[in-house]
């Protein structure tokens, strides 16, 4: 193999991002475009139609952002899994497509990982449990024999599906979280010392897992009796956050060690990063979350674990670059420090 940048195409879901990381191993800012809908979800066939037609222009933009040439790309990295099914063959697609152009090798990765991979290089995390909280995954991770070993998760929906759900059933576009944390700060303005008295919701933890269609439905009964809807997105980060909070220090515990650190979209909210401060501190533990450009999907932390992956003497194989939708966060070994 050539020396050279690692090129990583992410494409697991609405978001098709090329990113790069230097011969060091050193992030750069991707070049990403999300698909946003203007009524209903995120339909897969629609998504990888968007990343299709972007395709070369955002690899255009990221060589162009770099002033690098494809001469001094060394490999190419991609998301393999979990995800849209449509999607993530547009992305494997690309992938191969450049490798196989430029002669570099293919390097086929777990999206989950990758999201710890960036934080543990943005944040400086040694060891940490991770949590994990997405539109498609809300998951409590620790590291054990070369392995990223998931200790809780969700039993039905990922958290952000969920908000974004919420935020659909009343009329707010995707993506709807980011209207919630919005319409919660105003409500808060509006009442500093909030009470949860009228607004009691389901509480999300089963043991070490969560659900959250549950918690969702309830919320949708609230604003249907007449509750003001800012309050309702409100009490709906309240509880949804304390119970991955919750499980993440049981996994503190659990694990004996001393770092959280947050990854995925819904880590982008403030008062998700308030509590899992307020919980560290607490606990003597410290709590991380990387840029916002690096929580949600981005090509940079595909291609950063292609760079770790590459080190350790892994690449893939043509015959073996088939995607997979399932793809769990233990599967992956983990050989680097």
């Amino acid at each position: 193999m050539r020396e050279g940048w690692i090129l990583g195409i992410e494409s697991t879901a609405h978001t098709f991002s090329f990113g790069l990381v230097d011969p060091d191993g050193k992030p750069r800012p991707s070049s990403s475009d999300t698909l946003r809908p203007t009524e209903g979800g995120i339909h897969p066939r629609e998504a990888a139609d968007h990343h299709v037609d972007l395709s070369t222009q955002l690899f255009s933009k990221l060589l162009s952002d770099n002033n690098i040439s494809t001469r001094e790309i060394g490999a190419v990295a991609f998301s393999q899994g979990p995800g849209m099914g449509a999607c993530l063959r547009t992305g494997a697609a690309a992938a191969r497509t450049i490798s196989e152009h430029l002669g570099v090798p293919l390097i086929g990765v777990n999206h989950c990982v990758a999201h710890i991979e960036i934080g543990r290089e943005q944040c400086g995390c040694d060891d940490p449990i991770l949590l994990y909280v997405s539109g498609g995954n809300t998951q409590v991770i620790a590291r054990l024999d070369g392995r990223y070993r998931v200790l809780g998760e969700t039993l039905d929906i990922g958290i952000g599906n969920m908000l974004d759900k919420f935020a659909r059933k009343h009329g707010i576009p995707f993506p709807g979280g980011p209207v919630i944390e919005q319409k919660s700060l105003e409500w808060i303005s509006k009442n500093p010392n909030p009470s949860l008295v009228g607004l009691e919701l389901p509480y999300a933890v089963h043991g070490m897992d969560l659900a959250f269609s549950g918690l969702m439905s309830a919320a949708n009964k609230l604003v249907s009796e007449g509750v003001p809807f800012e309050a309702v997105c409100w009490s709906i980060q309240e509880h949804a956050f304390a119970a991955c909070i919750e499980v993440a220090e049981r996994a503190l515990a659990h694990t004996g060690k001393s770092e959280i650190l947050l990854g995925g979209g819904v880590a982008c909210n403030q008062r998700l990063r308030e509590m899992s401060s307020i919980m560290c501190s607490e606990r003597d533990a410290s709590s991380h979350c990387p840029p916002k450009m690096y929580c949600i999907d981005n090509g940079t932390m595909i291609a950063r674990l292609g760079w770790l992956e590459i080190r350790s003497g892994r690449t893939t194989s043509l015959t073996h670059s088939g995607i997979d939708q399932e793809m769990r966060t233990d599967q992956t070994p983990i050989s680097w420090p």
